[in-house]
């Protein structure tokens, strides 16, 4: 009977839960402080009907939550994973990488801190050992984001923080409870209590928690393709993962499991959605979304329900102690907040964060569902004194009331007092005329659609005076426009821009012509370059847009592995991503230009748009050199991917042509799902993106210069053999000046620069360098870089002269181009110092090439 009732009695819950929802927006409260007072009525009602000799009606359902078939680790178990997995899975992690360095000294350094300010507070005034202090530290160390971000989103305040609250709250859990489970461990006399050993401990468990997620990551990205056509299958992969890693953390390595879910986490982010296809994606975070809503709401439900068997024979003496809680943990945090990060930001380690948000997140604090379970751990340990067992859950719930009855109900007055619920000051007057615009489009609107649908005049004019008043007293209040600098308005434009490059982008993911992982990319290229303009204006934008076109260091990384260890699939899939995402950029960036001469113009004059037009030209510019550079790399593979492109805007035309006739009843429901299904089939094939060949076969290199072209197969087989292929990334340096020349280069792709005090020259496909030196044997007098990724033969100095003793006709050849660079390099030099004609200079170039 057991189970039925608790079954029934979760069925209940989940009831209350969805009244909750709009409830709580009526009463204009965050539903975590109204999940947590509905707990705790139901808990105190609970146990009233159970032990009041009234009625023994209710005792069975009673008794289901007072004496609640679920233990601490029963509740961690079951609801951690999940909700750990789904925000990791719908965080902006390429945007939280900008603020790495803040969101681990919340996350971590905070904990820390708090546990030590909390412990040693309370050590004074208590009789229970320090080590429990601190027990107590760790356990109300850990975060709740669910009831700020709420709060965040309802009243719209910026995205940052709301990013910052919740990378702080993924990484403090895991923190906290590694510090929980070491000061337990000490308390029990399972664990030695030295520092050293707590360190050691703490640092494996976070270690070993990101070894075991990555590969638990890992694991489920190269399960994902096998079931790519079976959404329910791939859901189903995505719930078993989170509970494996943890569970395997937790029980079988003795890891953090938080941790590992969480990189884990990380990793399907990252790499998922190019494994499936985007509805399968969407669906799948559709689908998280309702898993992550039932168990944040069931675990706050069911940790507050057991706040009335926590919170025992509560004195004076009681709350003294959790006002000291409550002191500590606030200056613990604020001297994180106002102390470490503005000497990071000094120190260049981390981007500055505003006294509002810092003022914010000091007010944010909020405890919750995990905060209650450590304490309801405490509990259930009979290795602890029952002295102790009283003093943490008194404290522990105490202190989660608090920050939930206080924080929860001044966080939002707290953020109107800073204006972060306010339009910016641009914004605000800007706004103005951007509704005299719309409202003036609207009334055109009306007009046609009295005339089109043959509405009395009558009828409509109460309709078009309301939008005539609201227009006069729009274009009464716009005087404040005249007053807005120039610099400003190119601020606002700038702004106004990213936000319609990042429609552009979402509407290309729908449309399915570009794929989810490059439209992530770019999505967070652009929520950086928007961020830097809000902060700089039109140098931060420029300054954004260039760093959004620069090599990563992961390129390097991957150059490193197919240089030394011949692995070059991820240096590959790096260059095809770039490819695809420069492709989409610049066709984003045509759309930008005609919107910002269309709709900007008559909100910020022309003058202005002038500005921004110029702006979105130079990006076009860069992003099209970029392009093309790939291009002319790899020009066979550029061809495939704008195949690919055009292959997909054309199925989605064809889509929505069968799309058009079915709406309009010209073909049956029959002939439309077998015309929709061809048109996925083909969609599924243009989906998966064609493997990069890196162009390393030797042979066929060598075939392709134009130096060998005329040899027979034979003798290119046989030079081929001498060449060693080396594939160079931009800005590496090939030849250093001084140095002894014992190599000479052969572009196959790609090009390079020869540079010297007085001349710099550029090579491409086909030419060869730094044979000059083979020839006279004298040092290099001049650096060769490498302007962009390039496929070079290299031949040594043997085997280059073996080349050219063996071939008389391939010697004068070379011989014949030496000459012709000399002269070259001298007309060069000649130009840019008239009169010099200094030889040295001349044959300094010649030698390098």
């Amino acid at each position: 009977m057991q189970a039925p009732l608790f079954i029934a009695a979760i069925a209940g819950l989940l009831v209350v839960i969805s009244l909750i929802q709009p409830l709580a927006r009526r009463l204009k409260v965050a539903p975590s402080v109204l999940l947590a007072l509905v707990g705790t009525a139901i808990g105190v009602l609970s146990g009233w009907l159970l032990y009041t000799p009234s009625t023994d009606a209710f005792n069975q359902i009673a008794s289901v939550f007072v004496n609640l078939p679920l233990n601490s680790q029963g509740i961690l178990h079951l609801f951690l994973p999940v909700l750990l997995f789904q925000t990791t899975l719908t965080l902006d992690v390429r945007r939280m990488a900008d603020d790495a360095g803040v969101i681990f000294v919340m996350a971590v350094v905070a904990v820390v801190v708090a546990t030590a300010f909390i412990g040693f507070a309370l050590a004074p005034f208590t009789t229970v050992p320090l080590l429990a202090c601190l027990l107590l530290g760790a356990i109300v160390a850990t975060t709740d984001p669910v009831a700020v971000v709420a709060i965040f989103r309802d009243i719209g305040a910026p995205a940052r923080l709301g990013r910052l609250v919740e990378g702080e709250s993924l990484l403090n859990d895991a923190a906290a409870i590694a510090l929980f489970v070491i000061l337990l461990g000490a308390l029990t006399g399972g664990a030695a209590p030295t520092l050293a050993d707590g360190v050691e401990l703490f640092l494996w468990s976070f270690s070993g928690g990101m070894a075991l997620g990555y590969v638990g990551g890992q694991v489920l990205v190269r399960l994902l393709p096998l079931v790519r056509d079976f959404r329910l299958a791939q859901v189903t992969l995505s719930v078993a993962m989170p509970y494996l890693v943890y569970i395997i953390a937790e029980n079988f390595v003795g890891v953090s499991g938080v941790v590992a879910v969480v990189v884990a986490g990380i990793v399907i982010n990252l790499a998922g959605p190019s494994r499936v296809t985007p509805d399968g994606w969407t669906y799948l975070n559709d689908v998280w979304d309702q898993i992550a809503f039932w168990a944040s709401s069931l675990i706050f439900m069911l940790a507050s329900i057991l706040i009335p068997k926590l919170l025992v024979d509560v004195g004076w003496y009681d709350i003294a102690l959790l006002a000291i809680v409550v002191a500590a943990a606030l200056a613990a945090r604020a001297v994180v907040l106002f102390g470490l990060l503005p000497m990071m930001s000094l120190l260049q380690l981390s981007q500055p964060v505003s006294t509002p948000f810092k003022t914010v997140m000091l007010w944010g604090g909020m405890r919750g569902a995990i905060t209650l379970t450590l304490a309801l751990g405490v509990t259930e340990n009979l290795a602890i004194d029952p002295q102790i067992k009283r003093f943490v859950a008194v404290l522990a719930t105490g202190f989660v009331l608090f920050t939930l009855l206080v924080y929860g109900t001044t966080l939002k007055p707290l953020i109107k007092v800073f204006g972060l619920d306010k339009l910016p000051p641009l914004d605000a007057a800007m706004r103005a005329q951007v509704l005299a615009l719309a409202l003036a489009n609207v009334r055109e609107g009306v007009a046609r659609a009295v005339s089109e649908y043959h509405i009395a005049p009558a009828a409509a004019e109460e309709t078009d005076r309301r939008y005539r008043e609201r227009l006069i007293e729009a274009q009464g209040l716009d005087g404040g426009m005249d007053e807005i600098l120039d610099r400003d308005r190119i601020t606002v434009g700038l702004v106004s821009i990213s936000n319609r490059e990042r429609e552009i982008v979402l509407r290309h993911l729908r449309e399915r012509t570009a794929s989810i992982h490059t439209a992530e990319e770019l999505l967070a290229r652009i929520g950086r370059i928007a961020d830097r303009a809000r902060a700089g204006g039109r140098i931060e934008y420029n300054r954004a847009a260039r760093q959004a076109l620069a090599f990563p260091r992961t390129m390097r990384i991957a150059q490193w592995l197919q240089r030394n260890l011949k692995y070059d699939r991820w240096l590959a899939r790096l260059l095809g991503d770039r490819y695809e995402m420069l492709l989409l950029n610049r066709i984003v960036l045509d759309e930008l230009i005609a919107f910002t001469n269309e709709k900007i113009e008559p909100l910020l004059g022309r003058r202005v748009v002038e500005i921004l037009t110029e702006i979105l030209l130079g990006r076009r510019e860069a992003t099209t050199t970029a392009l093309e550079a790939l291009r002319l790399q790899y020009p066979d593979y550029a061809d495939s991917l704008d195949q690919r492109f055009l292959q997909k805007a054309a199925l989605r035309l064809e889509e929505d042509a069968y799309r058009s006739l079915y709406a309009q009843n010209l073909i049956g429901t029959e002939l439309y799902s077998n015309l929709s299904q061809g048109v996925n089939d083909s969609r599924e094939a243009a989906d998966s993106r064609p493997q990069l060949d890196m162009g390393m076969r030797t042979e066929e290199l060598t075939a392709q210069l134009p130096l060998f072209r005329d040899l027979s197969e034979d003798r290119i087989r046989a030079i081929s053999r001498l060449m060693r292929p080396l594939f160079a990334v931009p800005g590496e340096l090939l030849i250093r000046k001084g140095e002894r020349g014992d190599t000479a280069y052969f572009i196959s792709s790609g090009a390079v620069e020869v540079i010297t005090e007085h001349v710099r020259v550029r090579l491409g496909r086909g030419d060869v360098f730094g044979e000059i030196a083979l020839l006279t044997g004298q040092p290099r007098t001049a650096d060769v870089r490498a302007l962009g990724y390039c496929n070079l033969l290299v031949l040594s100095r043997t085997d280059f002269r073996s080349l050219t003793d063996k071939d008389p006709t391939l010697k004068q050849h070379m011989a014949t181009m030496a000459a012709q660079r000399r002269q070259m390099n001298a007309t060069a030099v000649e130009d840019d110092e008239p009169g010099s004609g200094d030889r040295d200079t001349a044959d300094a170039a010649q030698e390098s090439n």
